[in-house]
């Protein structure tokens, strides 16, 4: 049983929303936030990283900068730029990305459900990146940055989104990055009962993005005994039928002492090989290559590939074990300074352009992660390998904010 409620939402005044809305704080650096928000006080990086208001050389997880994003918020508020909502609503979001539509439901969802685990995990957090959201919410006394929730479709609902998109959007823009941003407010008791009552036919709920605002908002619950909104969090939550996954991309720095021709023969072992071969694979178990400006197409072999577990059957897993362990000598992608992980969303040109830059020595592109296989894995109770899913388009910062 899944519990969800409305909840009082604070949104910007829909006219200044293209100027106040922007991408998650940890999709960039914070020197390419200065950028994006220069010359617009009402650009949310001033709340989300309020470290581009204080000198260049600050801490981002410093005292100050909390403070900074705190100050920033409450101007917001009292210009009028954001407005809380006067009842408890749902919402609807919905995102168009070229030819990629989602429409998701904004609620809030339960802290309770997080810990006991009918809202279900995949990776592991940081304790570093969760103190950093904690302390971010506890000064803002807001939770500003949506958790990306999973369900799996049900006509129901489908039937009810399809119904309250057909109205006028109370906000409606689109984004620098080509992405189209709508959203409708959903006050009416009996769709509001009717919505309650479909999740809580639900056994559970996946995250899909957003583990440590997640792992955040649970604690600060824990330490405020479940007062005012802290028993919940922020949460967007899309039918698993509409979820765009793309692929979670490798670079490596060196060939680990090997030549090229000596690296295309332990690859042999692990692969059969397409000479030349395509930039972007067609499906599960097959990889892209690209070294000395060509790209290679590589096959699993089949005694790689016939495994029951689910995890030990994701490419990502396949390419850690098999490739990056024994050939290249990386045995822990997260603490390695040889490889790096390049989100799909910039595309295999991003990866020829590293490579022949010479930042890197050769790269790998891969088939994406299902979100079947997502959800049957955090169904076990398993935890996938780092950097296996970019989901996109991003929800964007400030659509929506829960106060606690």
């Amino acid at each position: 049983m899944a519990v969800i409620k409305p909840f009082a939402a604070l949104r910007p005044k829909p006219e200044l929303a293209p100027r106040i809305c922007e991408l998650p704080y940890d999709v960039m650096s914070s020197e390419e936030a200065r950028q994006i928000a220069a010359g617009n006080p009402l650009s949310f990086l001033h709340i989300s990283k309020p470290e581009i208001d204080l000198p260049p050389a600050t801490d981002p997880c410093a005292p100050e900068v909390y403070v900074q994003g705190r100050k920033n918020f409450r101007r917001l508020i009292a210009q009028g730029a954001l407005r809380q909502d006067t009842q408890p609503c749902f919402y609807l979001y919905r995102q168009v990305m070229g030819a990629h539509s989602q429409a998701g439901l904004v609620a809030a969802a339960s802290c309770a459900d997080y810990r006991e685990g009918r809202i279900k995990k995949h990776e592991l957090t940081r304790p570093d990146k969760e103190d950093d959201r904690l302390r971010h919410i506890e000064a803002l006394e807001s939770q500003t940055g949506p958790v990306f929730l999973v369900y799996r479709a049900t006509p129901g609902l489908d039937a009810l989104v399809a119904r309250q998109t057909t109205a006028a959007p109370d906000v409606d823009f689109m984004a620098p990055d080509g992405v189209r941003h709508t959203a409708w407010v959903i006050a009416e008791a009996a769709a509001i009962q009717f919505i309650e009552a479909e999740f809580a036919r639900m056994p559970g709920l996946y995250i899909a993005d957003g583990h440590h605002r997640c792992a955040a908002a649970a604690r600060v619950c824990q330490a405020r005994n479940g007062a005012g909104g802290s028993a919940r969090f922020l949460s967007v939550l899309f039918p698993h039928n509409q979820m765009q996954i793309l692929p979670y991309n490798r670079v490596l720095k060196d060939l680990n002492g090997l030549s090229p021709a000596q690296l295309r023969e332990k690859l042999a072992s692990v692969f059969t090989f397409q000479h030349p071969g395509v930039a972007t694979p067609a499906r599960k178990h097959t990889l892209g290559f690209y070294l000395e400006g060509e790209w290679h197409g590589l096959h699993f072999l089949p005694p790689y590939t016939a495994v029951a577990d689910p995890i030990e059957r994701l490419d990502v897993t396949l390419l850690q074990k098999q490739v990056l362990a024994p050939i290249f000598d990386i045995h822990d992608p997260r603490t390695s300074e040889r490889i790096n992980f390049v989100g799909g969303i910039r595309g295999t040109a991003e990866l020829e352009k590293l490579v022949n830059r010479g930042e890197y020595a050769c790269a790998f592109s891969l088939f994406p992660t299902s979100i079947e296989d997502l959800m049957t894995i955090a169904d076990a109770g398993g935890i996938m390998p780092p950097k296996s899913t970019w989901f996109e388009p991003k929800l964007r910062d400030a659509m929506f904010c829960h106060m606690i």
